[in-house]
């Protein structure tokens, strides 16, 4: 009887015996000219060398982007530390202002507290005069010119919406009627948000100047005395506006909340511990 496995190993033999040869492509490789074989060699070498490239800079992007979102804002708390405690100071050394007085400071000084509830129990910022990159790397800048608190015209403040602290990030979060609170050596000056508090329409103000819009950066009227208008036009109230940019990564364009001054001057003696107003909806 015949061994099936003999006959079959005796098969496969004869199978792999006539499997036709099949070219070695690197046999091939060797037979062409040298300069398709640099050519090749240049171009893989181009390629990783792009690729490396690309890989670097994005890890420098990255790094880049952490570090003007989160260590600036690093930064720019524990600066904001130091001039609360450095303003604090300034204000109990000072002789007592004037009642009703205006005082003007110098470029880059610190002179206010901002504080917003609508951004959290505990947001406060000190505002500093003046809107160049110094400033607002240090928080909240005055418009120089416009109006102090509590004086007749606008009150302009820009801050930064992403990174330096980020001050402005959550302002689109604002409704008409939401108090914003400014501090000073003497007084506390509440200002509320224009619009329709019952609807929540910032474009429902009898005024005509809208609680909240989105402007293009030349659209400088917003800071006007009286927002909207043109420059040299007298102010119809006490206002305040906070500029920042749109949308967030961005500054395409700018976010402007206006709000208008509710009642006078509140005493630091009368309220030490601040007005009504910031402990709205707690």
């Amino acid at each position: 009887m015949a061994d099936p496995d003999v006959d079959q190993r005796h098969d496969r033999t004869e199978r792999w015996d006539r499997i036709p040869d099949v070219p070695q492509h690197r046999h091939a490789e060797r037979d062409e000219p040298p300069e398709a074989s640099r050519g090749r060699g240049f171009w893989r070498t181009a390629a990783l060398g792009i690729g490396e490239l690309l890989v670097t800079a994005g890890v420098v992007l990255l790094l880049f982007v952490v570090y003007e979102v989160y260590v600036t804002d690093l930064q720019t708390a524990q600066r904001q530390d130091q001039l609360s405690e450095e303003l604090r100071e300034e204000w109990e050394s000072a002789p007592a202002p004037e009642p009703g007085s205006i005082t003007r400071v110098e470029l880059g000084d610190a002179f206010a507290v901002l504080r917003i509830p609508r951004l959290g129990e505990d947001w406060t910022r000190v505002v500093l005069e003046g809107t160049e990159a110094e400033q607002l790397a240090q928080g909240p800048g005055h418009y120089v010119g416009s109006a102090m608190p509590g004086e007749d015209g606008n009150l302009a403040l820009a801050g930064h919406r992403v990174g330096k602290g980020s001050p402005f990030l959550e302002l689109d979060e604002m409704r008409p009627g939401d108090p914003v609170v400014v501090e000073t050596a003497d007084s506390w000056f509440v200002y509320r948000v224009l619009g329709d508090p019952a609807t929540g329409d910032v474009d429902a103000d009898p005024s005509g100047i809208p609680g909240m819009q989105i402007v293009s950066p030349s659209a400088v009227e917003v800071i006007s005395p009286t927002p909207n208008a043109a420059a040299s036009a007298p102010p119809s109230g006490a206002y305040l506006t906070l500029t920042t940019c749109h949308p967030r990564y961005s500054a395409r364009q700018r976010l402007i909340v206006h709000a208008r001054l509710d009642g006078g001057a509140l005493s630091k003696a009368e309220y030490p511990d601040g007005p009504d107003a910031l402990y709205e909806n707690r």
